[in-house]
């Protein structure tokens, strides 16, 4: 997205933008289009679905209303708003981040800076998960961000419960939201630390989950803006060669696990050799690289051995 391009806000709208001051009354429909216009210039490919987005988040409407109040004058105060939250968008920011929400595995989940903004790709971590999480089991998600992973599998599973870790306290309280939010906070436990540095004493679990920071770290400047600009840093750089996360959850995960139980976590798509080949040397068996819909790497199960199952 080029930041130095068109700055013009739509014609008519109350407000500025770019430093311009402009004036005058301005439909709910010439406010959203005019942005579409925006975006389309400067060549936002969904120009048209972000600026209904974001100006029916500004005016509190949803589809229906602002199809149907297109006539209506914009309210006052809503085209300056409007302004600020284009500002941020034409800056590279996503849509959801500017929302401060993003649906996954059709719920919705609360999103912070110190979170990583779920995709649609981690939805097969849960699909998965859903299957190998025996009756009343308990999983442990390391890494949890928004909590998206293990509030969606306990979601859809009332018989099991959770601990979700992170580094970061200002993750766990995003996450602890979206747990309230949607009715798992009694099965759904939160500790602070490093990958299992964060577990207090020496529970099992029935499968441990995580979608762990994969990117090398040189690569993270050539990613896209919104990625590289807004995501952060923690949850995206795995270490030099992209693996760091991926040898303490191989190393430490058997001392974590009930007798059978697995492992299951997001990879880059060029990882499907290596990161199974780092738990074959550590003892797991069984372990099997399942494929996204666009047909590329992107979830590891690794199945635990009975030499690996002695006491921590």
């Amino acid at each position: 997205m080029d930041r130095g391009a068109d700055h013009r806000a739509p014609g008519g709208a109350t407000g500025g933008y770019g430093g311009r001051q402009l004036t005058g009354p301005v439909s709910v429909g010439a406010l959203w289009r005019g942005w579409r216009d925006v975006l389309e210039r400067r060549g936002v490919a969904t120009a048209a679905l972000d600026a209904r987005l974001l100006t029916g988040h500004v005016l509190g409407f949803d589809a229906l209303a602002l199809a149907t109040r297109e006539r209506e004058p914009a309210p006052p105060g809503a085209a300056e708003a409007l302004a600020f939250a284009m500002q941020r968008r034409l800056a590279g920011e996503s849509v959801a981040r500017i929302l401060g929400t993003r649906e996954f595995y059709g719920l919705d989940f609360a999103l912070g800076a110190a979170t990583l903004e779920p995709r649609p790709d981690t939805e097969l971590l849960v699909d998965l998960a859903l299957r190998m999480l025996p009756p009343g089991g308990r999983l442990l998600d390391l890494g949890t961000g928004t909590g998206c992973i293990a509030i969606a599998v306990l979601a859809h599973r009332g018989d099991a419960s959770g601990l979700a870790t992170d580094l970061e306290e200002a993750a766990l309280a995003v996450a602890r939201g979206n747990a309230r939010r949607h009715g798992v906070d009694d099965r759904l436990d939160f500790a602070q630390g490093s990958w299992f540095e964060a577990l207090s004493g020496p529970e099992r679990f029935d499968l441990i989950l995580s979608n762990p920071p994969y990117i090398a770290s040189a690569v993270i400047a050539t990613l896209a803006a919104e990625v590289r600009d807004f995501d952060p840093p923690l949850a995206l750089d795995g270490g030099a060669d992209g693996l760091e996360p991926y040898r303490v959850i191989a190393a430490d995960s058997a001392r974590h696990l009930r007798q059978g139980g697995k492992v299951l976590v997001e990879i880059g798509h060029d990882q499907g050799e290596t990161v199974p080949a780092l738990f074959a040397a550590r003892g797991f068996a069984d372990i099997v690289v399942h494929k996204d819909l666009a047909g590329l790497d992107r979830v590891v199960l690794a199945h635990q051995i009975g030499a690996m199952n002695a006491d921590p």
